[in-house]
């Protein structure tokens, strides 16, 4: 298990820098909805939709439409978009924190679950392209993703070392607060770091920099747990399996979910 995993990271690692790093930011977003279509496929499996029915087709149609027409939409309503991702994932805190209970007297239609699929991977999509265009774009992109690993990272080992009190027993049992603790501190450290060579940013808009990477660390924790609560009422360990030794794509990218949305809209409020 271990070797495939490092295989298929080696593998995939480079195609994903090559494109990040050389494609204009259209062509990124056409690799990035390929991946999306895939995730959509993924997702209705978390409303146990199984085999090849025509209703998982048609939603990846729609999530196909839904790509397309955030993309062309003015690029001024772009942060109403990420806004509403990011109330999303704050109620989805209050979910996590009740499940299953919450789940068993009121489980998610799946119109509900579909179109929220719509919604979290069409913004999560287009954040990344935002991200991308934006100057020293390619850096930021890679800061967000050294961003998550930083939050894992930290998590795990600050779990391993002080973890005592669990932070969603019903949810996720490994995971404890002072893991998560350790992952936002980590995020905090990585922004010192990135913040002044990435950003050139110093004093006010570094401090905003370092508490948005933290406040960015707590939203890609909550992404991890939903995608897990998720996975737990649809009964199912992986997403998918198109990713030997991961899984599928949607459990690699649960924590991107969460977070692209809310980094391009804080820098966008916050002008960085």
């Amino acid at each position: 298990m271990l070797m495939q995993r490092v295989i298929t990271a080696l593998l995939l690692l480079p195609v994903l820098l090559g494109m990040i790093w050389f494609a204009p930011t259209p062509w990124l977003y056409v690799f990035f909805s390929a991946a999306g279509l895939m995730i959509a496929w993924e997702w209705t499996g978390l409303m146990r939709w199984s085999g090849h029915s025509a209703k998982r087709y048609l939603y990846v149609a729609a999530m196909a439409i839904v790509l397309f027409a955030v993309w062309a939409a003015p690029i001024e309503y772009r942060p109403w978009l990420f806004g509403v991702a990011a109330v999303w994932w704050v109620f989805s805190f209050i979910l996590v924190s009740g499940f299953p209970q919450n789940f068993q007297r009121h489980p998610p239609s799946d119109i509900a679950m579909s179109l929220l699929g719509l919604l979290l991977i069409s913004s999560t999509l287009l954040a990344l392209a935002t991200l991308h265009a934006m100057p020293n774009g390619v850096m930021r992109l890679i800061y967000l993703f050294f961003l998550i690993f930083a939050a894992d990272t930290g998590a795990y080992f600050a779990g391993r070392t002080f973890g005592k009190h669990k932070l969603a027993p019903n949810v996720s049992p490994g995971k404890t607060i002072e893991g998560a603790i350790g992952g936002v501190l980590l995020c905090g450290a990585w922004s010192l770091v990135g913040g002044h060579y990435i950003f050139q940013a110093q004093g006010d808009a570094l401090i905003a920099l370092f508490v948005l990477s933290m406040v960015i660390a707590v939203f890609s924790i909550v992404g991890d747990l939903t995608e897990s609560m998720f996975k737990r009422h649809a009964g199912i360990k992986d997403s998918g399996n198109i990713l030997p030794g991961h899984g599928g794509i949607l459990d690699r990218v649960d924590s991107i979910l969460s977070a692209a949305p809310v980094m391009v809209l804080g820098l966008l409020l916050l002008n960085i």
